[in-house]
């Protein structure tokens, strides 16, 4: 298992279009894989645009295949100014 880091920037006045989009995103993927996403943005806009993350904790094996063909079928591809950008971490040590 892994966690992804997901960031990308949305125009300010397409937020309130993308938000919904996003959260039936992480819901259905939430539900499928039984793990709890977060969406996250920075608090100052830049030159009209805010940056946006998704974080999804632990996923499992072929999460990163289900997330791509998900993100394809959200519609939330155009209301993006630019590219999703993806960052895997791991564990180095468990505090469990």
């Amino acid at each position: 298992m892994h966690d992804l880091y997901i960031y990308y920037q949305v125009r300010e006045d397409g937020a309130s279009a993308l938000q919904p989009l996003v959260a039936a995103l992480q819901s259905e993927l939430a539900a499928r894989y039984t793990l709890v996403p977060q969406l996250k943005r920075r608090p100052q806009a830049k030159n009209g645009l805010q940056t946006w993350m998704e974080v999804y904790p632990a996923a499992p094996a072929g999460f990163d295949t289900a997330l791509a063909q998900a993100v394809e079928r959200s519609g939330i591809l155009p209301l993006l100014a630019g590219p999703r950008h993806t960052e895997v971490f791991t564990d180095l040590i468990s505090c469990v």
